[in-house]
């Protein structure tokens, strides 16, 4: 299993808090590309419910992670 911003980016909008089942059913119905899907068939954990995005892809930026703060320059 391998995610990259773009693959991970396919489940912002995904109806959190989901289980595996439902995020595969959201993958399949926004038409992400079938690496979204075979990443979610390949997670372990069958009746977790996954809040965010992060308990997925724990590396996976916030978007924080791409502002400046202003204020330090």
């Amino acid at each position: 299993m391998y995610w990259t911003l773009e693959l991970a980016s396919r489940l912002e909008d995904a109806p959190w808090p989901a289980t595996k089942e439902e995020l595969i059913d959201f993958a399949t119905r926004s038409g992400a590309p079938m690496e979204v899907i075979e990443n979610l068939q390949e997670i372990e954990e069958e009746a977790e419910v996954f809040e965010t995005i992060e308990d997925i892809w724990p590396d996976y930026p916030s978007k924080d992670d791409f502002f400046f703060n202003e204020e330090e320059y």
